[in-house]
């Protein structure tokens, strides 16, 4: 009975995962093409610059190459993840709740790390609007994986007694 009572809830948890990982991979995706658009320029007679990192944003502080990377990683599997729950929760089945807990809990551990780098990136500073932006979803997503997984886990322990 209660294993009924959380499918309602996984699926709120998942459909909201999955807009906010679309968002992200979206802020993320203009992060990242701006970048390669506006990043040094490297050619016959150029020389490096003296302080060259392959991460170089031309928008936001140090983390912001990091913070893009990493989120764009947990962009896309956290999609991955978002489509495997949807076919947890078509079925929703004992069989197929392994694959769903272990996708949702690599996105949730590479969503961390992608936290980790927004909140250094909050720590230094100048940044613009869509990166907070980004920073903001990824808090926000580390919260509500971690939530649409102890729902999966209830329902799974409630279905066992």
């Amino acid at each position: 009975m209660a294993s009924e009572q959380m499918k309602p809830v996984a699926l709120l948890l998942l459909v909201l995962n999955l807009i906010m990982y679309i968002i992200v991979l979206g802020i993320g995706s203009w992060a990242m093409n701006r970048a390669i658009d506006h990043g040094f320029i490297i050619g016959p007679g150029y020389d490096l610059p003296a302080h060259f990192s392959p991460i170089f944003f031309p928008m936001g502080n140090a983390a912001t190459g990091f913070f893009v990377t990493f989120s764009l990683i947990a962009g896309v599997v956290g999609v991955a993840s978002a489509i495997v729950g949807l076919n947890h929760i078509r079925s929703w089945h004992s069989d197929s709740m392994p694959s769903a807990v272990s996708t949702a809990a690599i996105a949730w551990a590479l969503t961390l790390l992608a936290m980790g780098f927004a909140s250094k990136e909050i720590e230094l500073s100048i940044r613009n609007s869509r990166l907070r932006t980004m920073e903001a979803f990824m808090i926000i997503l580390s919260a509500t994986q971690l939530l649409y997984i102890a729902a999966i886990h209830g329902a799974s322990s409630s279905r066992r007694t």
